[in-house]
């Protein structure tokens, strides 16, 4: 063909492995079908409507399209819809059982349909299949070579311990070693690169294949092009596996190019593709949205005989009527229809359906006027599609009107009111959802579960709990069988209404009827549970899932680590991170097993981690039942009742009760605002018979002294620790080293961090984090040493989050160091973190410090993931650009992101607000923010402080204060950043008297302001001649600083 000819032409002019990325620009032509070639008698279509935009083209012909739904409405008084009992295969038989029971198809076609056993895509695993019956046992040779590999020594190197081991090595030991690495590509590498020096073992395709195999599963393409290439020099044949792993993977990661090229290769070197293979390509080029070019292979195999199925077929369409080819959606149909036998209702509903998801309304509705003039009788499962195309389209009117007529005439199907209640609630119009509920009811329908639990889930988020149990114990009487889904929805209900007691009763009643909760389910819950600090009941839910045989997931404890850490309860958080560790261990067994040996080789580890993980959770460290919440009260009332410390230690006396650190802790916790108070009772409490106090409490008593800025009581309080024999951890450390560091302290924490180091206490993940924190800091900063801080955190180990990395590359790119910043991303990648997220942060921090030139070009540099990494900076990137005032760069690249089905984010959003109000362009800002709400993307903080900010500065402080008042009714709540933009923003516009309202709501909110909150409003009321309230603030900050600090 003369595309075949054209794309070989233009591939022997690159080099043997061509980067995908430029195959993408190949010229359009080479891959475009004739008008001839898709065009058919039964559906001509004029070609322009190719390139129309489905929403511009609906709001250019609104005449025909009412035409058409009038057409539509005349069809529905005339036809009767046929139900899913009438369907001629009944309800349940498949499209596979109607291939099966069409005699129209013809023996040839059919065979050609079979997957080809030439090029079947085989697991790996198939290699491990026993070929001899008696053959030599190489497990225990492979167990120990892959203890050896994966062991990471520091002291001795992998190569020096396999040395020294003296093993033999061939294909099959080298292999299923490589297979146990499937993971830890690095080690995987190593051992490959290790073992082909052995004398007498050379690779060979298989241990090609696993390498090649390994490298791609985790997206080193990069590597994969490397071995391929080396495959060539050494001379090892690339056989079918080779081809199949290359395309299979070329295509998953969306490197269309490459994938391409693959195949093409694949019939170079003489391999026919099969059904299997064209099916991988296709599948790689619809979900890349590269339509012309699937559409040309698509009729490349249907000359070859081959037919897809259904499922590939509705595909297709989808990706044609996306890109706006109306005439090729028709010539497949038919297709469909003619050849794959396929029977013509499931053909048009799939037609249909396409047409409503690319948002072509008038296609969709003269597709059904055309099955109308052709008899073809129009299930219910046609309108379902029609409705919910309408409602995607944003006219639910007309959605409505077609099911009260079908209501007429037959009866709705509850799929129609179901589709058409989750409209109403996804534009949030509960209200018109819970009528047309009703009306649905009221028509004899009975609702489905899906339709229940949308509307609880609906009516639990606005605060309606009693309307959603309603609904719940309506459920439940009339039979309704609940699903995980619903059940998930009520218990997360009752949590949140801190009814712990009836959401247990709930999921116990779930359990005895036979309902599995996915891990999803457990998350939610433990979520809910966080919010309203049931420490107890977030560890009954752990022992639930234990109780499933569900291993808990790293991201669940993860969550429960930062809710332990906020309580400061860190004998619990000790215990989760132990089962963190066990989480690791077995997220990494869970991969796909390349060999059915490696599985036992495990076994022994995974029983000690499984006893592990048992403990841990049997053992609970939760508060005992002494601390209940009625003491902690009445401790709490009592601190407040008086002044008079005299007198409010002779009440805590006569208070009968038996203190326990727990007891304490919470009290601390409760008054950590006011550390006066809190050090007063924590200095009593201590010296009460039977008790004494624990290191927790201690680190709980340093922190509010650190947090009030006395810093002589918190040294007081760790020499006292040390003194009475507590054991000083990493985490006493660390809270000092915190406290030094975020008031600008450096020297001090530094100095700290040496102490600590200098006695023995290794530093933690979380102790480098506040000494590189602190170095990076603008007060006080100290970039070189941070740089030396953070190799050594390296070198040690330890792993930094993502808030640290952002923190500290921001300081580097801040001050040009980008050497140092550049070293930190390839440090970050030997760590395991993948380069689409380390060139992420690095290209954020870029834009952050204004340099988006470097950003650009670190873009262009990744090759194998860009198509992530896109989607990652493309918001740093867009802020970047605003930034420079580059406003048409900025949306184009906007527009390129959409066209791949990438939305924009919040922070895009806020990007361009901060943008237009800077530009004095307050109606566009405007016009951005209800954009952003209409399409359902939640404003943030940000958001709500750069319309504050931008009102402020166009000198509209009423509209700064609605959005203010509209932020703490609807949510999110204002953060001390919010609070302090918005109060230097009122002393800029001489409005510092209300700036003093703004200081006492952060006060009641639990917010502590800043010394330059303070020192602002203080100075601006100067400004503006009014001293006496001057004084007032001053005298506001004394008080808040007596309050936080021990009186002696």
């Amino acid at each position: 063909m003369l595309q075949t000819r054209m794309i070989l032409k233009y591939m022997r002019k690159q080099r043997s492995l061509i980067c995908g990325n430029k195959l993408l620009n190949l010229d359009s032509s080479r891959f475009k079908t004739s008008s001839a070639s898709i065009s058919t008698k039964s559906f001509k279509h004029q070609k322009s409507k190719k390139t129309e935009n489905p929403s511009l083209k609906n709001q250019i012909e609104p005449h025909k399209l009412s035409s058409l739904f009038n057409e539509i409405r005349e069809i529905l008084g005339t036809q009767t819809v046929v139900t899913a009992d009438e369907n001629p295969y009944g309800p349940e038989k498949s499209v596979e059982a109607q291939l099966m029971g069409s005699s129209s198809c013809t023996g040839s076609v059919c065979e050609n349909a079979k997957p080809s056993t030439e090029l079947e895509m085989r697991n790996l695993h198939e290699d491990t299949q026993i070929q001899i019956l008696v053959k030599r046992d190489v497990s225990p040779i492979v167990h120990k070579i892959t203890e050896i590999v994966r062991s990471e020594n520091d002291v001795i190197s992998m190569e020096e311990q396999l040395e020294k081991a003296g093993f033999e090595y061939n294909e099959e030991v080298v292999d299923k070693v490589l297979k146990r690495c499937f993971k830890v590509t690095h080690l995987a590498l190593r051992f490959f690169n290790w073992v082909k020096s052995r004398k007498g073992f050379s690779h060979t395709t298989a241990t090609y294949n696993t390498m090649i195999y390994v490298a791609a599963e985790t997206k080193k393409f990069r590597l994969v092009d490397e071995l391929v290439e080396k495959m060539g020099r050494n001379s090892c044949p690339k056989n079918l596996k080779t081809w199949s792993i290359l395309l299979s993977h070329f295509g998953n990661a969306k490197l269309i190019g490459k994938a391409l090229f693959t195949f093409e290769q694949l019939k170079k070197f003489g391999y026919e593709p099969d059904l299997r293979a064209y099916k991988t390509l296709l599948s790689s080029l619809c979900n890349a949205g590269k339509a012309d070019i699937a559409l040309e292979y698509y009729n490349e195999m249907i000359n070859k005989g081959l037919m897809l199925d259904a499922v590939m077929s509705g595909q297709l369409l989808k990706c044609l009527a996306n890109s706006g080819n109306i005439a090729a959606v028709h010539k497949v149909g038919d297709d469909m229809i003619r050849v794959f036998c396929i029977s013509e209702n499931h053909v048009y509903g799939l037609m249909l359906k396409s047409f409503c998801i690319a948002g072509w309304i008038t296609e969709a509705l003269e597709l059904i006027r055309d099955l109308k003039n052709k008899n073809v009788k129009l299930d219910s499962q046609f309108f379902v599609t029609l409705v919910k195309g309408l409602c995607r389209a944003e006219r639910i009117s007309d959605a409505l009107e077609i099911v009260e007529i079908v209501e007429k005439r037959n009866g709705a199907d509850e799929k129609l009111y179901a589709v058409l209640i989750s409209a109403y609630l996804g534009e949030n119009e509960i209200s018109k959802a819970l009528n047309l509920f009703q009306s649905m009811k009221d028509s004899g329908s009975l609702p489905t579960v899906s339709t229940y639990t949308n509307l609880m889930q609906h009516l639990f988020r606005v605060n309606e709990f009693q309307e959603a149990v309603n609904l719940y114990n309506e459920m439940t009487e009339i039979g309704v069988e609940l699903d995980s889904v619903a059940a998930t929805a009520v218990i997360a209900g009752y949590i949140s209404q801190n009814r712990i007691s009836e959401a247990w009763e709930v999921f116990e009643n779930m359990k005895d009827k036979g309902i599995d909760f996915s891990r999803k389910s457990y998350t939610i819950f433990i979520k809910e549970l966080s919010k309203v600090s049931r420490t107890n009941d977030i560890f009954k839910v752990l022992n639930e899932m234990k109780a499933s045989k569900m291993v808990i997931g790293n991201n669940i404890l993860q969550h429960v680590i930062s809710y332990l850490e906020r309580k400061g309860d860190m004998k619990n958080m000790n215990r989760i991170k132990l089962l963190q560790g066990v989480s690791k261990v077995h997220q990494e067994n869970e991969t796909p097993e390349l060999d059915v040996s490696s599985q036992q080789g495990r076994n022994l580890e995974l029983k000690e981690n499984l006893e592990r993980l048992s403990s841990a959770l049997e053992m609970p460290e939760v508060a005992s039942n002494s601390c209940s919440e009625c003491d902690i009260h009445e401790i709490c009332q009592i601190l407040l009742s008086s002044t008079d410390w005299c007198l409010i230690q002779e009440q805590l006396k006569n208070y009968n009760i038996q203190f326990t650190p727990e007891i304490v802790m919470e009290v601390l916790r409760n008054f950590r605002l006011q550390g006066c108070v809190a050090l007063q009772f924590f200095s009593w409490v201590g010296k009460q018979t039977n008790y004494r106090h624990s290191t927790e409490s201690y680190n709980m008593a340093i922190k509010i002294a650190g947090q009030g800025k006395d810093f002589t009581q918190m040294r007081n309080l760790f020499s006292d620790m040390r003194r009475n024999g507590c054991l000083v951890t990493a985490h006493t450390w660390t809270i000092m080293i915190m406290q030094y560091g975020r008031t600008g302290l450096t020297d001090i924490a530094v100095r700290t961090f040496k102490e600590m180091k200098g006695s023995g206490c290794k530093p933690t993940d979380s102790t480098y984090k506040a000494v590189i924190t602190s170095l990076c800091q603008k007060k006080g900063r100290r970039i070189d040493e941070a740089v030396k801080v953070f190799q050594e955190m390296i070198q040690v180990g330890c792993s930094p989050d993502k808030e640290l990395i952002e923190a500290y590359l921001g300081c580097l790119c801040e001050l040009g160091k980008l050497r140092d910043a550049r070293s930190c991303t390839e440090s970050l990648q030997k760590l395991g973190f993948s380069t689409p997220l380390t060139y992420s942060l690095y290209i954020r921090a870029l834009c952050r410090a204004r340099r988006l030139e470097e950003a650009l070009a670190l873009v262009n540099e990744v090759d194998d993931e860009q198509h992530v990494l896109n989607q990652y900076v493309y918001g740093s990137l867009v802020h970047g650009l605003l930034q420079k005032g580059q406003l048409e760069e900025a949306l184009a690249r906007i527009e390129s992101m959409k066209h791949v089905g990438i939305h924009p984010t919040v922070h895009v959003y806020t990007s361009l607000i901060v943008y237009f109000f800077k530009e004095k362009q307050i109606g566009k800002a405007l016009e951005i923010f209800e954009e952003m709400k209409d399409l359902d993307c939640q404003p943030t903080i940000v958001t709500y402080s750069a319309l504050i900010r931008g009102y402020m500065n166009m000198g509209k402080v009423s509209d700064a204060w609605s959005v203010f008042h509209q932020m703490k009714k609807n949510g999110p709540s204002p953060d001390f950043k919010a609070y302090s933009m918005f109060i230097s923003c009122l002393c800029r516009v001489g409005k510092s008297e209300e700036a003093i309202q703004l200081i006492s709501e952060m006060l009641d909110t639990g917010i502590v302001p800043s010394t330059v909150n303070f020192r602002t409003v203080f100075y601006g009321l100067n400004r503006e001649g009014k001293q006496d309230l001057a004084k007032t603030v001053i005298q506001m900050k004394l008080d808040v600083k007596n309050r936080r600090k021990l009186l002696t």
